[in-house]
């Protein structure tokens, strides 16, 4: 069966970071965020790659002990590798593609 989204930046959960759960590709998962507030410091134990879809969306990273951050916008794309300390601060409401191991936080 294949799923097409016509216009996946018409999701809008309730609440900050909710998902659309889009396809789940060995062992990864495939999903569309909507958010207007910022995560939480976090690792994972597996690589965690992110595309806005919409919006501006500071990613803040720590290399070496040293915080560091890049702004995000349409299409681009940040990755963190396994055990990389990372947290995203949208600019206002943004989407965001996420494939991450499944069961990542």
């Amino acid at each position: 069966m294949v799923n097409v989204l016509a216009d996946i930046t018409a999701f809008s959960p309730d609440k900050a970071w909710q998902a659309l759960d889009i396809a789940h590709v060995a062992g990864a998962s495939v999903r569309l965020h909507w958010t207007d507030k910022p995560y939480k410091w976090h690792t994972n134990s597996g690589a965690e790659v992110f595309m806005v879809v919409a919006g501006l969306v500071d990613m803040f990273y720590r290399e070496d002990g040293i915080e560091k951050s890049v702004r995000l916008g349409p299409l681009e794309i940040f990755v963190a590798d396994i055990g990389d300390a990372h947290v995203a601060h949208p600019i206002g409401a943004a989407h965001i593609l996420v494939i991450e191991e499944q069961g990542s936080i």
